[in-house]
């Protein structure tokens, strides 16, 4: 059953003329009325009575037509909606991330977005990982934009995807400033053990800080007082007090600048990672490609 016969059944319904019902679907007569029966043999049972005069319809052509204008109105309804996402896939970029690089690095690419995307609408996802991966993997997104170092496995094929290495950061442990801008909480050497505010385990700065302290020779004593699957909060807890958090320096730098925040340890605390940003190798809709060429390239 084809849409078109839908429509001729329901323009001869309207106009109960062959004549007429044709001349407005821009179709021969003889063809028009191929097209009704057409859709009789499908319904399996006559639509319109036979005879001359003004069409009528059976019973069965009367309770069809109902539902005839029902299916047409539903598809021409859902063509148009298919189309309008399509449209608005094609100026949409998106992006999947975590939420720390959405905050700080994407955040920073926003304000420097080049004209010849100010078009576009970039659809920016935050999660773990794991799902920031396995999206791209689904291509459910057009690049991942994530955390690299050897403690962290992205396994992602190289056959079908690339990457550049777009910035690189350090994780450093930082506490509430006092007055004097010392850090409230500090590794001192009397061995003491520091208030310590822990990502959760599934999150990669986690798995980075987590790594760092179980292979160094002088991992300072902590006390767990505080684990949280947010990095926003563990931010917050941070500049309140409640203890020592390893947070990338490009969020926290300001903080340090205006001793809000201070590091609670030397530089042999700190954890240096890269951000990668991986795409699939196949061609990419015209806006993602220009994004790509903005960003990765620069």
């Amino acid at each position: 059953m084809q849409l078109k016969w839908l429509e001729d059944f329901i323009v001869l319904a309207q106009e109960r003329s062959f004549t007429r019902a044709a001349e407005l679907r821009h179709v021969t007569h003889p063809a028009f009325g191929r097209r009704i029966r057409a859709l009789e043999e499908w319904a399996g049972t006559p639509l319109v009575e036979k005879g001359g005069g003004p069409v009528t319809l059976t019973a069965a052509g009367k309770r069809f037509l109902e539902t005839a204008g029902q299916m047409a109105r539903s598809l021409a309804q859902s063509h148009e909606e298919m189309q309008s996402m399509a449209g608005r896939t094609a100026r949409t970029v998106t992006i999947v991330t975590g939420r720390t690089l959405a905050r700080t690095l994407l955040a920073d690419w926003l304000v420097r977005l080049p004209r010849a995307l100010h078009a576009s609408e970039l659809c920016i996802r935050t999660g773990s990982l794991a799902e920031t991966v396995a999206q791209l993997e689904r291509s459910e997104a057009d690049f991942s934009l994530v955390y690299h170092h050897t403690a962290l496995a992205v396994r992602l094929d190289a056959r079908q995807f690339s990457h550049v290495t777009v910035a690189s950061d350090r994780l450093v442990p930082v506490s509430r400033a006092t007055a004097q801008g010392q850090p409230q909480h500090r590794f001192g050497p009397d061995g003491a053990a520091a208030a310590y505010l822990a990502y959760a385990p599934q999150l990669a700065l986690g798995r980075l800080v987590e790594d760092h302290l179980a292979n160094h020779p002088h991992a300072p004593r902590l006390q767990r007082v505080v684990e949280c699957d947010s990095p926003d909060a563990l931010y917050e807890y941070a500049l309140r007090g409640v203890g020592v958090a390893w947070l990338p320096w490009s969020l926290v730098h300001a903080d340090c600048k205006a001793q809000r925040l201070a590091l609670a340890g030397d530089a042999r605390m700190e954890v240096r990672f890269d951000v990668r940003l991986y795409r699939p190798k196949r061609r990419l809709p015209p806006l993602a490609e220009a994004f790509w060429q903005a960003f990765a390239q620069r």
